[in-house]
């Protein structure tokens, strides 16, 4: 009897584990779900031995119809649990259709989605919105991420939790090599690459940007992290200095064509924009004006539009612009190298 119950917990814990709500690679397979339970196969002395059992656990659970394969033909099987429509308690979509409201209802006038996406992602579950029917794509080239060491991001994570202090070895861009203790302020991705916000050694101020590729060690100090009195995350974000371009900000004006005019109608530059239409004749259908924070981002951008925006001010971008695409003429003013 006590061996029945056993099995019968073990089942449970077993389809407790397996996420309802997940794409299909992403889905567990038996060896991610015995690495998870452990303990509940330890017995078993052989590693094969563990693999058989948990796998007839498996199909129990399949047979039940508790959980479901959702790669029949691939190798490893992968598993998805079911949800009974019936069984589900309407108290708790009741808290999740009202946990939504609220997030939509604080953060769309601020225009904030992805406190929207990061939450509904964090709660897959309740939603039912795992990666199977939500995916936020960048509207910029995907590039594989920056190549960190696990140690290194495990330490940082734990050094922001705990406001701890964090030992590192870090490599610059010009090879030097220093070993800082740092104070974590704040982690950040920008594209692909993750950057923390850290004071350096017995510096007050200022905070600077460290990329986490470029640290070739990092351990958890003993000594409380100090806190900088002027750094915001969201401030440093919303101002651009987490593209390196401190507080500049510029009166930005365009003419532009095109999907360029359609998106900016759609999607702001800032709040301050305004959007004329061009008077006919124009090679272009719309002249846009905005503050913007003074970034390579802005310059990116703007040079990713190609022939669909022309800078009119401020004069310094138009140059740099101008310069750029000249240089870019010159690449394909004859054949391929």
């Amino acid at each position: 009897m006590a061996a029945y119950k056993d099995r019968i917990d073990r089942l449970n814990m077993l389809a407790k584990l397996i996420p309802a709500h997940l794409s299909k690679n992403d889905c567990p397979d038996p060896g991610r779900l015995l690495g998870s339970m452990a303990e509940q196969y330890d017995q078993l002395v052989s590693e094969s031995a563990r693999r058989r059992a948990i796998q007839r656990d498996l199909e129990a659970l399949v047979k039940e119809k508790r959980i479901e394969v959702v790669n029949p033909n691939g190798k490893p099987l992968r598993y998805r649990r079911l949800i009974d429509p019936d069984a589900a308690d309407p108290r708790m979509w009741d808290y999740a259709r009202k946990l939504m409201t609220s997030l939509i209802r604080d953060a769309l006038p601020e225009r904030r989605l992805e406190r929207i996406w990061a939450k509904l992602r964090e709660e897959g579950d309740e939603f039912g919105l795992g990666d199977d029917k939500l995916c936020i794509l960048s509207d910029t080239q995907r590039l594989l991420p920056a190549d960190i060491r696990e140690e290194v991001l495990a330490a940082t994570l734990e050094a922001l939790s705990l406001s701890r202090t964090l030992h590192a070895t870090y490599r610059d861009r010009d090879d030097k090599l220093t070993r800082p203790v740092l104070h974590p302020q704040a982690l950040l991705q920008r594209g692909p690459r993750l950057y923390l916000f850290a004071m350096k050694n017995d510096e007050l101020e200022p905070v600077r940007m460290y990329a986490l590729h470029r640290f070739i060690s990092a351990k958890l100090g003993e000594e409380s992290a100090r806190v900088s009195e002027h750094f915001n995350l969201q401030d440093a974000v919303r101002k651009g200095q987490v593209d390196f371009a401190g507080d500049r900000q510029v009166c930005l004006e365009l003419r532009v064509r095109g999907y360029i005019a359609e998106l900016l109608r759609d999607c702001p530059l800032s709040d301050n924009q305004v959007i004329e239409d061009e008077s006919e004749g124009s090679p272009f259908v719309a002249r846009v004006s905005a503050t913007v924070p003074d970034t390579g981002q802005l310059l990116r951008w703007v040079l990713g539009c190609g022939a669909n925006v022309e800078v009119l001010a401020p004069p310094k971008l138009r140059e740099v612009v101008a310069a750029q695409a000249a240089k870019m003429a010159a690449l394909y003013s004859g054949p391929a190298a």
